[in-house]
C-alpha cells in the first residue's frame, strides 16, 4: 500500500518518449507504460504521452508545446553519445541555456573503461555535456547521466509556477533504476501534494473482470459514496483490482474496501503491487520447504523460463525437461508407449505420466507438466487448436486439468503457465490450511 500526499489534479505531467527505431517499430516502447505504472504508484496523474522521431524539429516541438501547458516534462532517449542523440542540446537551445561540461562525469566515464580495460569510445564524453543550471542525475549503470533542469516558462505561457524537465536515458536498464532511486525522491521534494491519498492494487490470476465485479463490488458500493475508487486492467490470465482513496478518511476507507476484497476474493489474489505469480509461488515453496520441477511440451520451457527469472528460485527449483517430441518424453520422463498410441502425445493420460515421471524420477515434492497444441496447425475435431493438459504431481497425488486456449502462440504459452503456476499456487495453500 502506497502513501502519499494528494493534488495531482493541479499538476499537469507530460512524458515525450524519443526515437526513431520506436517510431519505426523496431523496438517496442516500454517506457510509457512504465513510467506511467511508477507516477500512478505514487499518486501522480499524467496528462499526455507522446512518441517522436530523433530530429531538431520534432524534439524541439514536441517540447515547446508540452511547455505551454505542462508542470512537470519526462523526455526518455537522446543522450547518447551519437549523431542521432540531439535531446539534450535540442533542449539547451530552445531554453537558451548554454552547453556546459561536468568534469565528475568525464572522470566516471573514464573510470569505467579503465575497470573494463577497453579504451573510451568515440565520442563518449561528450554526454558530460549539460544545459547550464541543470542538476545532474548519476548514472549507476551506463555513462550519460540524466538531467533535471528547473525554470520559470515565461517565454512559452503566463504561468510564473515553475516548471521542471527530466531527461533520462534511452536503456531500460539504465533508466528504471535512475527514475526509483533518484527521479522520485526528486518529484516527492519539488512537487509536495495537499491531502492524503492512498492506493493498493490487488493483483488476481485466471478470472475475469466481469466476475471480479460481479464478486466484489457490490459490497464495496457503500464505500463508493465515501469516495472509493475502484478499477479494473486486464491482461492474458491476470487481472489487477484497483482501490483507491483521497482526503482525511483515506486510510480507514481504504482498509475497510481491502478487507472487504480480500474476504470475498479470497485465494483468487495472489499479490499486490506489481508483484508476479512466479515471485509469489517461489516464495511460498521456499517458505515451506518444497521443491519444484517442470515437465513442457508446447510451451517450450516458458514456465521454466518465468520460474528462473525470480531472484533465488534455484533453492526450491530443481530443474525442467523440455520434451517437445515423443521420444524425449518416453526416455526422459517414462511416459509409456501404450500411452501416447491409445490416447496421444497431448491428452489427460499423457500430462499425468509426464508430471508424475518428472517427480519421481527427480525426488521431487512438486512437478507441474504441460502438453497441448499451440497452433496454428494440428488440431483435430476432437482437439482443436489451443488445447492443452496441465499435470501436477503431488505428495497426495497426480492430476490433470483441460484447458481450450485459442491465442496466438505467445499469449497462448503464457496464459497456460499463468494457470499451471496458479494451479500449485493454490495447491500448497490448500494442503496448508485443508
Amino acid at each position: 500500500m502506497n502513501t502519499l500526499p494528494n493534488d495531482n489534479k493541479n499538476i499537469h505531467i507530460e512524458i515525450i518518449n524519443t526515437g526513431s527505431e520506436l517510431m519505426l517499430g523496431r523496438v517496442l516502447n516500454t517506457h510509457h507504460q512504465w513510467l506511467a505504472l511508477q507516477l500512478d504508484e505514487l499518486g501522480y496523474t499524467i496528462d499526455r504521452q507522446l512518441c517522436i522521431n530523433d530530429d531538431n524539429l520534432s524534439i524541439t516541438g514536441a517540447v515547446r508545446e508540452s511547455l505551454s501547458r505542462a508542470d512537470l516534462i519526462i523526455v526518455t532517449g537522446g543522450l547518447g553519445p551519437t549523431s542521432d542523440d540531439l535531446t539534450r542540446n535540442d533542449i539547451a537551445q530552445l531554453l537558451g541555456r548554454r552547453l556546459l561540461v561536468d568534469s565528475g562525469t568525464i572522470e566516471r566515464i573514464q573510470n569505467m573503461f579503465s575497470r573494463r580495460g577497453t579504451p573510451i569510445p568515440f565520442n563518449c564524453e561528450i554526454q558530460a555535456q549539460y544545459p547550464e543550471g541543470a542538476l545532474i542525475i548519476p548514472n549507476d549503470y551506463g555513462t550519460a547521466p540524466g538531467l533535471a533542469i528547473e525554470f520559470f516558462p515565461n517565454l512559452f505561457r503566463k504561468n510564473q509556477q515553475k516548471s521542471f524537465i527530466i531527461l533520462l536515458p534511452g536503456p531500460p536498464r539504465e533508466l528504471y533504476p535512475m527514475f526509483r532511486n533518484s527521479v522520485i525522491p526528486l518529484l516527492r521534494k519539488k512537487f509536495p501534494f495537499a491531502s492524503a491519498h492512498k492506493l493498493l492494487n490487488l493483483r488476481t490470476a485466471c478470472t475475469g473482470e466481469s466476475s471480479i465485479e460481479k464478486i466484489v463490488a457490490p459490497h464495496l458500493q457503500y464505500l463508493v459514496k465515501e469516495g472509493l475508487q475502484i478499477g479494473y486492467c486486464a491482461r492474458v490470465g491476470e487481472v489487477d483490482f484497483r482501490l483507491e482513496a483521497s482526503g482525511q478518511k483515506a486510510d480507514e476507507i481504504l482498509k475497510q474496501a481491502e478487507q472487504i476484497a480480500r474476504e470475498k476474493l479470497g485465494e483468487i489474489i495472489f499479490g499486490t503491487g506489481t508483484q508476479k505469480l512466479e515471485e509469489v509461488l517461489i516464495q511460498l515453496l521456499t517458505q515451506h520447504h518444497k521443491t519444484l520441477g517442470t515437465a513442457e511440451s508446447c510451451t517450450g520451457g516458458f514456465l521454466a523460463h518465468r520460474l528462473t527469472n525470480v531472484p533465488g528460485a534455484s533453492a526450491v527449483f530443481m530443474g525442467s525437461c523440455v520434451t517437445y517430441s515423443n521420444d524425449f518424453k518416453r526416455q526422459l520422463l517414462g511416459v509409456q508407449s501404450e500411452t501416447l498410441e491409445k490416447w496421444g502425445a497431448v491428452s489427460e493420460q499423457t500430462s499425468i505420466e509426464m508430471a508424475s515421471g518428472m517427480r519421481t524420477r527427480m525426488n521431487l515434492d512438486y512437478a507441474l507438466s504441460i502438453t497441448g497444441i499451440a497452433g496454428p496447425g494440428g488440431g483435430t475435431p476432437e482437439k482443436p487448436v489451443g488445447t492443452v493438459y496441465i499435470g501436477l504431481a503431488t505428495p497426495e497425488g497426480t492430476f490433470s486439468q483441460r484447458l481450450y486456449c485459442p491465442y496466438e502462440r505467445e499469449s497462448f504459452k503464457f496464459y497456460v503457465s499463468q494457470f499451471a503456476l496458479d494451479w500449485l499456487r493454490r495447491t500448497i495453500i490448500h494442503s496448508l490450511n485443508p
